[in-house]
């Protein structure tokens, strides 16, 4: 589903500029957490500063607000960072996982293929032999003993392509099954994120509420 889903066109044309608009909004998303960082500490300092001063109740309250919205943008900025790098992540892991199953289609088609010729040739290789057991003059048991090396090495070509399909099969079914197993931890990480974020959400809304109060 997911492959269908970026093999849209539109998808395509995006993934030129997807690398340039990731990386500009990394650069974004770090310097307003730089810039929160900072008026976070500025304001703390001055908080304390002013709590010690005994200044007047409404400059205080002031200096209190804009710390607070300076932690609130800096809990913002950090998740924001944090999960953007954890989308691109999950996004990797599923093109990954894409293209891992659609390798494994094909290496099943042709084990399936490689199987069918191997049990094909063993079948006429069988029905030569028995056609001819009985029957021997010179030049026509050299001609068949020919017959039958060359199925033979037919034969055994066949069963090395075999086996070497079949390893590149297991191959990639273990490689599927890792980057299925890498998603799943992605995605239990990411809703725990979620969680986490949302739980954050409702504490900074019900500050800015008893703060409005």
């Amino acid at each position: 589903r997911w492959q269908k889903i970026f093999m849209i066109p539109l998808w395509s044309k995006m993934a030129v500029f997807w690398n340039k608009m990731f990386l500009t909004i990394i650069v974004l998303l770090i310097v307003l957490f730089l810039d929160a960082f900072r008026e976070v500490r500025k304001y703390s300092s001055v908080h304390v500063n002013e709590k010690a001063a005994n200044i007047n109740s409404s400059a205080f309250d002031h200096i209190q607000m804009k710390l607070f919205r300076s932690q609130r943008n800096l809990y913002l900025s950090g998740f924001s960072l944090f999960l953007w790098l954890v989308l691109r992540r999950t996004i990797t892991l599923l093109t990954q996982l894409a293209k891992e199953m659609t390798s494994h289609a094909a290496l099943e088609t042709q084990v399936n293929d490689a199987t069918e010729a191997a049990k094909k040739y063993m079948a006429e290789n069988e029905r030569l032999q028995e056609a001819l057991s009985g029957k021997g003059s010179g030049k026509k048991n050299e001609s068949t003993e020919a017959s039958q090396e060359k199925l033979k090495e037919e034969v055994e070509r066949l069963k090395e392509e075999l086996q070497k399909t079949s390893t590149a099969f297991h191959k990639a079914k273990t490689e599927v099954a890792a980057v299925k197993k890498q998603s799943d931890s992605v995605r239990r990480e990411y809703d725990h994120l979620m969680k986490e974020y949302e739980r954050l959400q409702q504490s900074v809304n019900k500050a800015e509420d008893k703060k409005d109060l």
